[in-house]
Parts: structure tokens; C-alpha cells; sequence
């Protein structure tokens, strides 16, 4: 009675200003004032909620209404408003209002008619019907459909703040009264979803936290309608934004009524915020999943019993990383061939972010699904070969890591099988990059019986010569490492196997720069085998490897491989080359016929010619070569040296003449040898002193004057004549270094002539030697003319007074004289001492 006596003094107040507002031609001012005195009465006395709601209900909700519903002035509407909205949080019977305030509500936010203009009040309205929701709870169902018409309108409004007061609205509505709720749920949805990548980010987490709220207490079914939307706003730059699409997928896996239809659907997306860049968005997402992990676990106990009781923790784990709980793991395997086809399609997708976030779901995947991997094993290795060609690294390397997840997971029966069956004709640098990161993921115990197929597959010439791209080169180099890393001492069983590897990839030209890697990797290989270096692998393999390359010599041209191998075998090795010399020279042999193709002549004498420079430390490290000189010289290089038009048959012989004079110049070739051979050599050797290469003549020139001095006194009238007259005419030769040792072949010619059965014979000739190096005296060059005097004076002795009736003949025409007089000095001292 007190509140009713109360409500009697403050109506009685209100009176006056109630009845001006009922006047029709009361003015703005009028309405204003009377609202103000109103305000007044109502706000600025403390009244209980009885004596409010008395007020409320009897006189001022309708006028209050109207003035909102239909009042001109916006000051009056928005006077109106928080009136209205403070009688409803104070007054005890709120529910009273609905019938009269919704009409309103719906008149004022429903375009087109009666639509209230202003920005400010639309926003005031729309938490006016939030207050009505969450005073009035499920009291407002006979409404509901009002209510959802307006928040389709203003959850679209063009001002943002309305849109984030519609979403709390949606919230209070879902909360208010979640039996009846569903019956119209899915009518916000697609307004939600027009909002949702609205570009203030403060609307796109209110809009997810709405949709969030709108599924879980309307109808489930809707997930479907919002998951790709959702998914997208995991790619949000706004962390806030992904904290919130964490939130809401983590309180539906959780509480969700059709959870268990949607985990494949919503897991995804719950672990895909795993690799999110902020610890705590990270931190929230694995907070979630432990949740719903365990109470999957507490939901499915009997059925679990079994794997709970005899669960052992596998022994081979990848280091560093925690092992999901049990029900985690099962959630995942359970949902694995639902998630993957989805998830393998979006890692090709064209969207570079999209492949990198469903790569990192992949390893995440993988490391719950643990032995159910092998069940989806096709369609995994498919993906990942087409992923590692990716031109992100980003996707590649998250691949890797769930390829080595394989490898630690998988039975090697079944992976290794399908990857090297997946090798085919021609194997893509992908399939290699893969069985490269199972390898690595492997344990060392059981990769051990797969070791010898292995190895055989990869020295297989369809799989290490299969291209020359240094890509592919680099994969199977790191697929060799990976083997000796993880097997390490097992790796002895395919020693050679890998060294034909490693042998090929150096041997490719394309590879060079990873020539110091291999070396690298040999040396690895020879450590585990406790050898000293790589030295000791070509010791322990240089026959294996010798028939290895030789197979095919006979047929052998300049563009097969296996020039190239054996270049390397031959050069890489250092000494060990004179271990197989038996298979060395007899591919020589092979494959230096004259008949054989001419540029591939070329090369395998390059190499030969580059051993012989340092013999002692290849070819003759063990003291053997020798004993093959006869097949070397008769076999080998006398064909060789035979004249032949063309280019590439005159870079033969060059070579040709340079491994004769490296055998000459070590003094390999004893004088036994070269009295064995020179039947054979010498006519050659003479003809290569008119070569076209300079280097060629020079070493013509140099090569017979050791002939000469080993076996100028066995030669006959017929061949000293045909030696002197060919080494003249190098006196006449451009280069001045064939001059020279040309001069010095004339010198080491007279002295063997001295010695000789045929000297008497031979005056005519020496005559004619002395009338032309008389002329070449005058050489150009000084050096060269102190060297023709040098022979003059050697080949003095034979006929002085013939050689001075020349000189005295010549020396007024001299532009020398001075070497005239010493030559006759000479002459002259030479008679006296004798």
C-alpha cells in the first residue's frame, strides 16, 4: 500500500507533463520540456522497482511509445528511449512492456516504413531489445519471429556499432530461450555470414562469437552454412579474430548436441589454430583439445577399455615433441578418412596461405593418427609428391617433417614399397625428396633388413643417371646422407651400391658445385665403416667399381655417363687407380681404337694424359705401370698418333703425344722400353713435329731428342738423314720455344753421330746442316741464336776445316759476326788441345 501510495504522489506529478504530451498541437519545445520533467520524476528519485513498474505500466509506457514510435524530434525520441529503458531495468514486471514496445521496435529497425534515421538511436534501440531479451528471457517466444526479422535487418546496418549490438542481441535471444530458439535459428545465419569479414575487426569477433551462439542453442544443422566462413577467419591478420573462431570451434566440440556428426568437420579447424602465430591463441587451441580429448575418453571408456589397459607408448618418437592423449589420437584416427581427401586437395590448392596452413594440419594429423597412417598411404604419398615440388618452402619443409612421421610410424614394408614402385621409368626429384624424409623418420632397427633394396634401387641407372638437374642431383645426394646418417655401421652391407651413387653425382656436369657435399658424404660413409678417409671406400670398391663402368665400353660414345664415372673413379681416387689397373688399361684398349668414336678418344685420353703428369701418385702409386707400357704404347698410342684430317683427330694425337712425353719425362719409360718401341715411334713422332698445335711440335721436338740419346748410335744412314732434316725445319718455326728445343735436338743429333758406324758416310749432310745453322745464327731471337751456336760448336768436331771454310764464306753477310769469330775460336782451341 505504500508502494501504491507513492506511485499515486509520483503520477500525480508526472500529470501535467503527460497530458501536454497527449495535446495533438503541442509544440517541440512543449514535448521536450514535459520528457525532461518526466526524466525528472522517474530518474533522479530513487524508487523501488514496485513503485516504478506501478508508474510504468499505468501512465507512462504508452505515451512513451508513441513519442518513439512516431515523434518528429530527435531529441524527443531519444529522451523517450532511455526513459523507456530505464523504467524496463527498473521496474519488476518488464514483460508487461512486450506488446506494446516490439510493434515499436519492429516499426522502427524494419526499413522501409517508419525507419528510424538516426544512427545513434537505431543503436539504441537494438539494446533496448537486447535489455527486453535478457529481462524477459523466454517470455518473449510469442515474439520470436519479430525479434529474428529485426536482427536480419540490423545485423546488417551500415553503421558498425549496430551490427556489434545486433550480434550481442542474437546472443541474449539464443540464451533467452533455447527450447524455442531453433525452431528459427537458421534464419540469422546468412545475415551473420554477410557480416562476417565486415572490415572492422571488433564486428567480424563479435559476428563469430554470435554465430557461435546462434548454432550452439539453435540448430546444429547450420554448422555446415558457417564452416568454410569460419575457416576463412582462421587466415584473419587480426589475432583477436582467431581467438574467437578458436573459441567458439573449442566450445562446440565441446558442447555442440551433434558434436559427434561434425568432429571431422570441426577438428580441422580446431587444429589448424596449432601453428597459429601467437602463443596464446596456440596455448588456447591445445587447451581445448586436451578438453575434448578427455571427454571423448570419459564418453567412449568402454569402448576403449582395451587400448587404455594395454596402451604402449612406442618407442620410436619423434625427439623434442609430446604425445597427444589417447583420445585425441583416437578422434583423429577415427576421422582420418573423412578429413584427408579434403585436406590433400587444399595443399595443391592455388592459394599459397591456404597450402601452408593445410601442410602444417597434415604433420599435426599425422603425429595424432600414428599406425593408422598406412591405411591412407596412397593417397598421402600422391599429395606429398606433388607438395615437395611446391615453390613455397614453407610447404615443402612442413611435408618433409610429416614424410619423416611416416618413416617413424609406418612399417618400412609398406612405405618403402609403394615409394620406390612409385620410382617408376623416371623418378621426380619429389619421389626421391620423400623417401629421403621416411629415412630420416625411420628407427635404424628397421630399416635394416631394407637396406640391400635400397641400395640397389638407387645405384639403379633409371634412378641415379635419371636426369641431370643439379634439383635431382641434390635429392638423391641428401637420400644417401639420410641412409649413412640413420643406418650408420649397417650402411657397410650397400658400400658400393651408395659409392655408385655418390660416383654418378659427382660425374654429372651439372653437379660441380656439389662436388665438396659428396666428398662430404663419402667421407661420412667411409666413417662409419671405421676407414681413415674416402681414399679407403675406392680401395675397398676400385675392381667392383672398375666392372661396374666398364660393362658397356665397347659401345661406348663421347655422351655416355660412364666416360664421365670413370673420369671420376679414375682422378678422385688419387693412388688407388694403381690398384685396378688390370680393368683401367684394358678399357683404354677397349675404347681408343681408332675406329671408336673420336670425341669420346679425345676425353678418355684427357684423362689419361692428366694421370700420367703425376704417375707416382696414380697410375704408378703401387710401382705396376710399367708392365702395361708395351699395351699403353703399341696398343694405345701408336694407333692414336697415325695422321688423320679433321680437328678432333689433331687434338687426339696432341694428347696422344702428351702422355707419350709425361711417360718420357718421369723416366717410366726406361731405355729398355724405349729400344723396345721405337721401331714403332719414332717415324710418328718425327711426322708430330709438323703438327698445327705449338704444344704439340714442342713436345715432338723434345720426345726424339731422348730417343736420340737412348738409341742414336743404332740408327742407320737412312734414318739419321730423315731425323735431321725434319728437326731443321722447326728452326724455322714461329714459336721460338720450338726453336729452342729443336737447336737442342741438332746438339743431342751430333753427338750421337759422333759415336756412330754411318759418320763417314754422312759429310754430304753435314755440309748442308752447316750452311743452314750458319743461317739460323742469325736468328731473332737471342736465345735462340746462343742455342744454334751451341750446336755449331758440338757438331764442330766432325769437319772443322769444312765447317770454316763455310763460316769464312758467310761472315762479311752476318748481322752477327761476333758468333763467327767465337766459333772459330772455338774451332781453333779445339785443334790445339788436340
Amino acid at each position: 500500500s505504500m508502494a501504491a501510495a507513492r506511485a499515486a504522489e509520483v503520477a500525480q506529478a508526472l500529470s501535467r507533463s503527460l497530458s501536454c504530451l497527449q495535446e495533438a498541437d503541442c509544440g517541440r519545445a512543449a514535448r521536450l520540456r514535459a520528457l525532461e520533467a518526466i526524466r525528472t520524476e522517474v530518474q533522479e528519485r530513487s524508487l523501488s522497482g514496485a513503485v516504478v513498474q506501478e508508474v510504468f505500466g499505468a501512465h507512462l509506457m504508452r505515451p512513451l511509445a508513441r513519442c518513439l514510435a512516431g515523434d518528429a524530434a530527435e531529441r524527443c525520441r531519444e529522451l523517450a528511449l532511455q526513459l523507456l529503458c530505464h523504467c524496463l531495468s527498473h521496474g519488476d514486471k518488464p514483460g508487461e512492456a512486450l506488446p506494446v514496445l516490439l510493434p515499436v521496435l519492429t516499426q522502427r529497425l524494419c526499413p522501409p516504413q517508419g525507419y528510424e534515421a538516426s544512427e545513434e538511436l537505431r543503436l539504441g534501440l537494438v539494446q533496448l531489445l537486447s535489455l527486453l531479451l535478457q529481462r524477459c528471457g523466454s517470455a518473449v517466444f510469442p515474439y520470436l519471429t519479430e525479434v529474428i526479422s529485426i536482427l536480419q535487418a540490423t545485423l546488417l546496418d551500415h553503421y558498425a556499432e549496430v551490427r556489434r549490438e545486433s550480434c550481442r542481441c542474437a546472443v541474449a535471444c539464443a540464451q533467452a530461450m533455447p527450447e524455442y530458439f531453433h525452431m528459427q535459428s537458421e534464419s540469422l545465419i546468412k545475415p551473420l555470414m554477410q557480416t562476417i569479414s565486415h572490415q572492422h575487426y571488433r564486428v567480424r569477433v563479435d559476428v563469430i562469437q554470435a554465430t557461435g551462439a546462434v548454432i550452439q542453442f539453435g540448430n546444429g544443422k547450420s554448422v555446415d552454412d558457417v564452416l568454410s566462413h569460419l575457416a576463412q577467419r582462421l587466415f584473419d591478420e587480426i589475432p583477436k579474430v582467431r581467438h574467437a573462431v578458436t573459441t567458439v570451434i573449442g566450445e562446440w566440440l565441446l558442447h555442440l548436441r551433434d558434436r559427434y556428426s561434425y568432429f571431422h568437420k570441426l577438428i580441422p579447424l580446431l587444429l589448424g589454430s596449432f601453428t597459429d602465430e601467437i602463443p596464446e591463441n596456440e596455448k588456447l587451441a591445445w587447451t581445448y583439445w586436451e578438453k575434448i580429448g578427455l571427454q571423448w575418453e570419459k564418453e567412449n571408456e568402454e569402448d576403449l577399455k582395451d587400448k587404455i589397459d594395454f596402451s604402449v607408448s612406442p618407442s620410436h618418437y619423434p625427439k623434442g615433441v609430446a604425445r597427444p592423449g589417447l583420445g585425441c589420437r583416437e578422434l583423429v584416427s577415427r576421422n582420418l578418412s573423412k578429413i584427408l581427401p579434403g585436406l590433400c586437395h587444399d595443399i595443391t590448392d592455388w592459394v599459397e596461405s591456404t597450402r601452408i596452413k593445410a601442410s602444417q594440419l597434415l604433420y599435426i594429423l599425422l603425429l595424432h593418427a600414428e599406425d593408422h597412417i598406412t591405411q591412407h598411404m596412397e593417397l598421402l604419398l600422391r599429395t606429398l609428391y606433388q607438395a615437395c615440388l611446391d615453390e613455397e618452402s614453407e610447404v615443402v619443409k612442413n611435408c618433409v617433417k610429416a614424410a619423416e612421421l611416416i618413416g617413424t610410424f609406418v612399417s618400412p614394408k609398406v612405405s618403402l614399397k609403394l615409394i620406390t614402385s612409385a620410382f617408376g621409368q623416371s623418378p621426380k626429384p619429389s619421389c626421391v625428396m620423400v623417401l629421403t624424409a621416411v629415412i630420416r623418420g625411420s628407427p635404424k632397427e628397421t630399416l635394416q633388413a631394407h637396406l640391400p633394396d635400397l641400395g640397389n634401387t638407387l645405384s639403379q641407372a633409371r634412378v641415379c643417371q635419371q636426369s641431370e638437374e643439379v634439383f635431382y642431383m641434390e635429392q638423391l645426394l641428401c637420400c644417401v646422407q639420410a641412409l649413412i646418417e640413420v643406418s650408420q655401421e649397417d650402411c657397410k652391407e650397400i658400400s658400393f651400391q651408395l659409392m655408385k651413387v655418390l660416383v654418378t653425382i659427382m660425374a654429372t656436369p651439372s653437379s660441380q658445385d656439389l662436388k665438396g657435399k659428396v666428398e662430404e658424404a663419402m667421407s661420412s660413409l667411409a666413417e662409419v665403416q671405421q676407414l681413415d678417409s674416402f681414399l679407403y671406400l675406392y680401395k675397398q670398391h676400385i675392381i667392383q667399381l672398375m666392372e661396374w663402368v666398364s660393362v658397356s665400353c665397347d659401345g661406348w660414345t663421347c655422351y655416355s655417363p660412364e666416360i664421365l664415372q670413370l673420369e671420376v673413379i679414375a682422378a678422385h681416387s688419387g693412388p688407388v687407380i694403381g690398384e685396378g689397373l688390370n680393368h683401367f688399361i684394358l678399357i683404354l684398349k677397349t675404347c681408343l681404337q681408332p675406329n671408336k668414336d673420336p670425341q669420346m678418344r679425345l676425353k678418355l685420353f684427357t684423362v689419361l694424359s692428366q694421370l700420367l703428369q703425376k704417375a707416382s701418385e696414380t697410375v704408378n702409386s703401387q710401382g705396376l705401370f710399367p708392365s702395361y707400357l708395351e699395351t699403353v704404347i703399341k696398343d694405345i698410342l701408336a694407333p692414336n698418333l697415325q695422321w688423320h684430317a679433321g680437328r678432333t683427330a689433331a687434338a687426339i694425337r696432341t694428347t696422344a703425344v702428351s702422355c707419350l712425353w709425361a711417360l718420357v719425362h718421369c723416366e717410366m719409360l726406361s731405355p729398355e722400353e724405349i729400344l723396345k718401341v721405337k721401331d714403332e715411334l719414332v717415324p710418328q713422332i718425327i711426322a708430330a713435329m709438323d703438327e698445327d698445335s705449338k704444344m704439340t711440335r714442342l713436345m715432338a721436338c723434345r720426345i726424339v731428342s731422348v730417343f736420340l740419346k737412348v738409341c742414336g748410335r743404332q740408327l742407320d744412314e737412312d734414318k739419321f738423314t730423315k731425323t735431321y732434316t725434319e728437326v731443321l725445319k722447326r728452326l724455322d718455326d714461329a714459336s721460338c720455344d720450338v726453336r729452342l728445343a729443336a737447336a737442342h735436338t741438332l746438339t743431342t743429333w751430333f753427338k750421337c753421330l759422333k759415336d756412330s758406324d754411318v759418320k763417314s758416310a754422312m759429310e754430304g749432310h753435314v755440309e748442308i746442316l752447316y750452311q743452314e745453322l750458319l743461317i739460323h745464327l742469325d736468328d731473332p731471337d737471342e736465345n735462340t741464336q746462343k742455342a744454334v751456336l751451341e750446336v755449331l760448336k758440338e757438331g764442330s768436331s766432325l769437319y772443322p776445316d769444312l765447317l770454316v771454310r763455310e763460316i769464312e764464306g758467310v761472315a762479311h753477310k752476318h748481322r752477327t759476326p761476333v758468333y763467327c769469330s767465337q766459333l772459330l775460336h772455338h774451332i781453333q782451341s779445339a785443334r790445339e788441345s788436340a
